[in-house]
């Protein structure tokens, strides 16, 4: 096995290529994996940023290499997670149109089971320049199951009362449902700097915190700058990533180690 870029108790980090790293690991492994996988989005066009026309390119890791090379990645990636995912384990993976439908269609080609799909509505979503289209202001999360006999995990009375922060141990009997207003990054969240598709905090706090019990192995195959790894020790559920990029790690490492960037998980919320 590949020696870890990061160690430290419960929170795990590897440099280097995804696939190649998740073929080391042992069948049925993880209880939980959480993938937000390059959406190849990076197409020399333009986007908002803070009122400002940028580039979309974040750098070739996100630059499609053509619909065929694209979804046998995808299907490698997906192939390589369910050997290593728990007979009773789960999946969710994030992605805009340019691959969830791809993402969708090689889930169950693969043999696992969808089980929702949320919708991660941006209150605060920039604009689009162009005014040829409705301005994209969501994210679709898929959740999956290995098989259609597994048992996952769902902490259903926990998400039952999430609707009501001020408190939770009120019994509100509203069921959480599958639209999820979540404002994009704070700039607390950004003080030791940025991945181009880092996600808030509370997205991945919901995520983990309905499908995963305590002390649960979780894993973030494309970790970036470790919001799932931080929440995951937030919550006490060991954790491992994997990336790519050593400054990605290393921003992943700084927030880890900041002692504040923890206490960030308990002043997010949704809108």
């Amino acid at each position: 096995m590949i020696s870890p870029y990061f160690k430290a108790k419960d929170f795990v980090l590897f440099h280097g290529d995804a696939i190649e790293i998740l073929n080391q690991f042992d069948e049925e492994y993880f209880d939980l994996i959480f993938a937000d996988p390059p959406y190849f989005l990076s197409n020399d066009g333009i986007t908002c940023q803070s009122g400002k026309m940028v580039s979309v390119n974040k750098g070739k890791w996100d630059k499609s290499q053509g619909f065929e090379e694209d979804l046998k990645f995808i299907d490698n990636w997906l192939n390589a997670c369910k050997r290593i995912l728990k007979k009773d384990g789960s999946i969710w993976i994030s992605g805009t149109l340019h691959i969830i439908y791809k993402i969708g269609y090689l889930l169950e080609k693969n043999g696992y089971k969808i089980i929702n799909d949320i919708i991660w509505y941006k209150p605060n979503a920039p604009p689009n320049l162009s005014c040829k289209y409705f301005t994209h202001s969501h994210e679709i999360v898929l959740w999956a199951r290995k098989t259609n006999n597994s048992k996952h995990t769902f902490n259903y009375e926990i998400m039952k009362t999430w609707n009501n922060p001020k408190d939770k141990l009120k019994n509100t009997d509203k069921q959480m449902r599958s639209v999820w207003s979540i404002p994009l990054l704070s700039k607390s969240e950004k003080e030791h700097g940025k991945h181009p598709t880092q996600k808030p905090l509370e997205l991945l706090n919901r995520i983990i915190t309905a499908s995963s019990n305590e002390n649960d192995l979780v894993l973030d195959p494309f970790v970036g700058s470790g919001s799932t790894g931080i929440v995951c020790n937030v919550l006490g559920r060991r954790f491992m990533g994997i990336d790519t990029s050593k400054d990605y790690l290393d921003l992943a490492i700084k927030r880890f180690e900041d002692k504040k960037t923890a206490s960030l998980l308990f002043s997010a919320g949704s809108d």
